[in-house]
């Protein structure tokens, strides 16, 4: 499962993105970390490793609805993001 786990003080989160078994806490043993998400600021600021994520999600891993929406964000910004020109 691909999901966050929260870190950070009360009433002022930080979510790790991570790879972790089903059945396992919210903030237990992962098994990777792939991400971090901080929507505190703005815009929130979200860092994906998309190769790692491919890799597990090609391995079965399932994203929860919060990691899905975040991915996909992210692939939308980076598409429409102008690519570097050479000079």
């Amino acid at each position: 499962m691909i999901r966050l786990s929260r870190r950070g003080a009360r009433k002022q989160p930080h979510y790790r993105i991570v790879v972790i078994e089903k059945d396992r806490a919210r903030d237990g043993r992962s098994v990777e970390v792939v991400g971090t998400y901080n929507p505190r600021t703005n815009p929130a600021s979200v860092l994906l490793k998309t190769e790692r994520i491919d890799y597990w999600t090609s391995k079965g891993a399932q994203m929860s609805d919060r990691v899905k929406k975040l991915v996909e964000k992210a692939a939308a910004n980076a598409a429409a993001a102008p690519a570097p020109t050479a000079a």
